[in-house]
């Protein structure tokens, strides 16, 4: 297998997650390329403690352009408060480095399109993170609702929840500060979890009208005294879909929510059509349910899935897929696409497809203001 040289700048949980996956890449099958951490920068010199017990991390800095500078790193993996997404974005493709960027690929739409542009003219290549879609279910909710077997397609929901913001008590972070989350808040920091399979199935809104709202005005500070918070935490984002396979448009449901009583951390997607459907949740992961309609006889079904990722592993089929494993196909995904091999297997997210979720976040902001359907 070709090495692959792998910097990554912000040694926080996600940091630790993506070098995890790396050392577990043995479970890989038939792989044509491998990633070895070499580097790891963050401002906070406790983050890079946990990185020592990885052997081939040799650089461990707070200054993430002395890792650009080093002809040891080939891509690097960028996991930063949105508000310096842009310029540390920008540094990278000047070094001459690929990168897999977290999303939401800039603070705002602005930044988005600035990175994609920058990308494309450096000829690196880029890529945004987005893991859930490489579950199982998610994969065969995406090649149904692709294979034209709902028939006209009625409506479609795609979204995710978590419940980490019921708590008044927790201590406020950037992702709760427009000024570091950026304006859009709660969809720049889950919106495109929800976007990535519309998006890549052709689905972009034409239109559409957003219900933003907010929890806690304030919160702890972690210092003994308070912070106000000013991000949306919560989005529901009514979408009109115009698709040629059909001659009338369809609605798209696209949630994104902080404040989901009863969810831990939830991704779901959903279509429904005249003939068949198809809904997939990861609170329920090895469950795909598929519906059929006979005549006047209609079911759904429930198929328990195995280990059925798109990059082949060592893991015997009948086993249950985990947030390490989805982790671990995202990057190869990445790498075997940047080494020109992914045929037709999924992808990660493209750069314009960053940007069409910015597209769709800045139309939800207008609209939010303005009470009003908004074109995107």
């Amino acid at each position: 297998m070709k090495t692959v040289g792998i910097g990554i700048i912000g040694g926080g949980l996600m940091g630790r997650e993506i070098a995890s996956a790396f050392t577990r890449w043995c479970a890989l099958v038939d792989m044509p390329v491998k990633p070895e951490l070499r580097a790891v920068a963050d401002l906070n010199p406790a983050a890079l403690e946990w990185f020592k017990q990885i052997d081939t991390a040799e650089l461990l800095t707070v200054d993430y352009k002395e890792l650009l500078a080093s002809d040891d790193i080939d891509v690097v993996y960028v996991a930063v408060p949105h508000n310096l997404h842009e310029s540390i974005y920008l540094d990278v493709l000047s070094a001459g480095k690929d990168l897999l960027a977290e999303k939401p690929f800039g603070i705002d739409i602005t930044a988005a399109q600035s990175i994609r542009d920058a990308a494309a003219e450096s000829g690196c290549f880029v890529r945004c993170s987005s893991e859930f879609p490489f579950m199982p279910g998610a994969q065969r909710a995406f090649e149904y609702a692709k294979s034209g077997k709902c028939g006209r397609i009625l409506e479609a929901v795609s979204g995710f929840h978590h419940a980490s913001d019921l708590d008044a008590t927790k201590a406020a972070n950037w992702k709760r500060l427009s000024k570091t989350c950026g304006e859009v808040g709660v969809l720049g920091d889950l919106g495109m979890h929800a976007c990535h399979l519309p998006l890549r199935l052709g689905w972009k809104p034409s239109r559409l009208f957003a219900q933003l709202s907010k929890g806690y005005p304030e919160r702890p500070d972690g210092k003994g005294g308070s912070a106000k918070c000013d991000t949306w935490d919560n989005a529901l984002l009514n979408t009109w879909i115009e698709i040629k396979s059909q001659p009338e448009h369809f609605p798209l449901r696209l949630e994104m929510k902080r404040l989901a009583p009863g969810e831990t951390n939830t991704w779901f997607f959903e279509v429904t059509g005249t003939e068949g459907g198809v809904r997939y949740s990861t609170k329920y992961p090895k469950t795909l349910e598929t519906f059929t309609r006979n005549g006047s006889e209609q079911q759904w079904q429930r198929t328990d899935l195995g280990f059925g990722v798109p990059f082949k592993t060592v893991t015997g089929g009948i086993f249950e897929v985990g947030f390490p494993d989805i982790i671990q196909q995202m990057w190869a995904a990445y790498l075997v696409e940047r080494e020109g091999a992914l045929g037709d297997r999924f992808g990660c997210v493209t750069p314009d497809e960053a940007v069409g979720s910015q597209e769709i976040f800045a139309a939800a902001l207008a609209s939010q203001e303005k009470g009003t359907v908004e074109d995107v």
